[in-house]
């Protein structure tokens, strides 16, 4: 939940604690002061900012979501739950700066990971086959539409219309 900045003022402050808690012979307030700078660590490598991200990439401002979320050095480090939706947001971010090639790697990434929903899970896999439909990868746009449907009957009536079209997009492009 803390930004990369704020991480370090934190570990600081309780760096500081923990050299004046071992000079004053607390031992109990030391531990405890060492503790917190091995979990705001641990934190960091599990969650990064992805708390942060998540906030502005839901209000759209993706260019602060975008800063946080390249504060992560090593996404591959990330929480299992975490990764999914760290690639998710990276996916959604290259389809804003249109380089198809970045989002359509992000977002196979993001599929195959548990994500927030399977409505989110199944968005990830249309992104896929949106991005290799526009650039003529047509079996695997079908190949993503089937792996799409796998949940048929837990996705969104809004989903399956975006399916339904791509299906139909799909069928008149192989056709031609």
């Amino acid at each position: 939940m803390f930004s990369n900045t704020a991480r370090l003022l934190v570990i600081s402050v309780f760096s500081a604690m923990l050299v004046f808690f071992t000079y004053q012979h607390v031992y109990q307030l030391a531990a405890f002061s060492l503790l917190m700078v091995v979990l705001i660590i641990v934190e960091y490598f599990k969650q990064g900012t992805l708390v942060l991200a998540a906030k502005y990439y839901h209000i759209k401002d993706y260019t602060k979501t975008e800063d946080l979320l390249k504060q992560i050095k090593k996404p591959e480090w990330l929480n299992k739950k975490r990764r999914g939706f760290y690639e998710y947001m990276m996916g959604g971010i290259c389809l804003q700066k249109h380089d198809f090639d970045a989002a359509e790697r992000h977002y196979e990434l993001a599929a195959q990971y548990p994500l927030r929903s399977v409505n989110d899970h199944v968005a990830s896999l249309v992104h896929v086959a949106n991005i290799s439909i526009r650039q003529g990868k047509y079996d695997k746009a079908e190949a993503y539409l089937q792996l799409a449907l796998k949940d048929k009957e837990k996705i969104t009536a809004k989903m399956m219309a975006v399916i339904d079209l791509l299906k139909q997009e799909l069928k008149k492009t192989v056709r031609t």
